[in-house]
């Protein structure tokens, strides 16, 4: 569908872009785009490095599969 994007095209592309939104708006967008692409790319550090196995041991409670689990007074 879409074709390689030439020198050409990337210049009309910007020039757009410049026209839209004002010159004074672009350090804005560029600076709001990069915080954006930093938080997205954390989030996913965070979220792989919590995808491990689960822990043993005692801080997981093991339950009874059919809810009899009564707790001892």
């Amino acid at each position: 569908m879409f074709q390689r994007l030439g020198p050409v095209e990337i210049l009309l592309i910007l020039f757009v872009i410049l026209l839209l939104f004002g010159g004074s708006k672009l350090p804005q967008l560029a600076r709001g785009l990069g915080q954006g692409v930093r938080e997205f790319k954390s989030a996913l550090k965070d979220e792989g490095a919590g995808a491990g196995p689960e822990p043993k041991g005692s801080d997981r409670k093991e339950s009874d599969p059919k809810g009899t689990d009564k707790q001892e007074s």
